[in-house]
């Protein structure tokens, strides 16, 4: 077992413990491999988010014990925490690993190289303080926009939600390590980070001291030298009028914001247990256009949670549309055993989920278009993340190029006509670095 190949499923949280897990298995004198097939020792990095992300990582297992029956396989994760024994009773697995010991899965497969049985190693996730993470550059530091994990767990307990139960309670990043690591990454020749977490609106709020995302966000402006910093998702009352202000003053933060509304009707948020009304939602995604007019605003929304009415999903689509929204990500709920909302009132019907799925998807595709015909000829910048010719600019637009130009160059484009999945350019500008 002289080789390794991790695979990650999930959220960008995920891809970021994952990178974590390789840089450990590399300090105990293990080689990266390409892939699954040729690797001695496979890493299942899961999701558990939804049921066919289970379904998924139990399919990964069947086929690596089929094509690499020698390989001994480890799942860690948030499946691995939540459904430890049912994995361990999967053919071909050698450990599983729950989130609770993932910071220990070296000196797990080193000390133990070839178990009979399934060992496995879950404890308490609400006792660990311990905080993993590493850059997410991808294979031969390929990736032009690295995700930068600051913030783990959370705190909130919506109803429909497993993940708290599998993550733990929350923790952040130490603000010296986020700054060596941004600089770091500044000087490998990124122009663009993306700070990432499961609830990354919270960092630094369990040190108490009134230290806050906005602090750090000035610290990472004054002492780094990082040209641009995005924010992934961030929970809706963290949008602060401070965060939103600072985002607007500030050239090196991408004017983008994403602002999980999961529905826009007042009872179906209250029994997602989510902590504000729509009317808070509107409030932020108001004051986010007023400030920055040409800039992404995302959401997540869910199609048919428990209990949605026609009059609740007709009010949330109504909402949807008046916001100044620019794009969705939309959701199906996937009932989650251990949540809250397992036990609400009797579930909509698939075949009426998929449907409301799909109305929603059409409100997020013409809200897109809308959004990119109204910055045709204007300029913004942006980082090349294609040797192709793709730039993705600070305001979340995919642009062709009218010629090929390497990955990692910041640069400033006008836009042209509407493409199928963004924009054109109009005419070449200036390359910046």
């Amino acid at each position: 077992m002289k080789t390794f190949h991790v695979q990650n499923f999930g959220c960008r949280a995920s891809q970021a413990d994952g990178a974590a897990l390789e840089a450990s298995l590399a300090e105990k004198g293990l080689v990266a491999s390409g892939d699954a097939l040729s690797a001695g020792l496979v890493v299942l990095n899961t999701c558990t988010v939804t049921s066919s992300a289970d379904l998924d990582v139990r399919r990964i297992i069947r086929q690596v014990k089929r094509e690499n029956p020698e390989a001994r396989i480890l799942v860690t994760g948030c499946y691995a925490q939540r459904s430890a024994d049912e994995i361990a009773g999967l053919e071909g697995v050698s450990w599983v690993v729950g989130n609770s010991h993932k910071g220990s899965i070296g000196d797990i497969v080193m000390d133990s190289p070839a178990p009979y049985h399934a060992e496995v190693y879950v404890g308490d996730i609400f006792a660990q303080n311990e905080f993993i993470s590493s850059p997410v550059e991808g294979p031969a530091g390929d990736r032009s926009r690295p995700n930068l994990k600051i913030q783990d767990g959370c705190n909130n307990r919506c109803s429909f939600c497993i993940i708290p139960s599998v993550r733990g309670k929350s923790r952040s990043a130490q603000a010296e390590w986020v700054l060596a690591e941004t600089e770091r990454l500044a000087k490998s020749g990124y122009p663009e980070i993306v700070l990432t977490g499961i609830n990354l609106g919270r960092w630094g709020r369990e040190w108490g001291g009134g230290r806050q995302l906005p602090d750090l966000l000035r610290r990472m402006l004054d002492e780094t030298s990082i040209r641009s910093i995005r924010l992934s998702s961030v929970e809706p009352m963290d949008f602060t009028t401070g965060l939103l202000e600072l985002m607007a003053s500030s050239d090196r933060i991408a004017k983008h914001v994403h602002a999980p509304l999961q529905s826009g009707s007042d009872g179906v948020l209250r029994r997602m247990h989510r902590k504000y009304r729509p009317r808070h939602y509107e409030e932020r995604l108001r004051l986010a256009r007023e400030l920055m007019p040409d800039a992404a605003i995302g959401a997540d929304v869910m199609a048919g949670f428990p209990g949605e009415t026609e009059a609740e999903f007709k009010e949330s689509v109504e909402f949807i549309e008046r916001m100044p929204l620019t794009y969705l990500h939309v959701f199906t709920y996937s009932e989650r055993p251990g949540t809250k909302a397992v036990e609400l009132a009797a579930p909509v019907p698939v075949d009426v989920r998929r449907e409301r799925n799909r109305v929603l998807q059409e409100v997020s595709a013409r809200k897109n278009r809308d959004f990119r015909r109204s910055l045709v000829g204007k300029r913004f910048s942006g980082v090349t993340i294609s040797d192709l010719g793709v730039v993705m600019t600070t305001n979340y637009v995919r642009v062709e190029l009218q010629q090929p130009r390497p990955r990692r160059q910041w640069m400033e484009v006008e836009l042209g006509s509407v493409s199928e999945r963004g924009m054109r350019e109009a005419s070449p500008l200036l390359v910046l670095s």
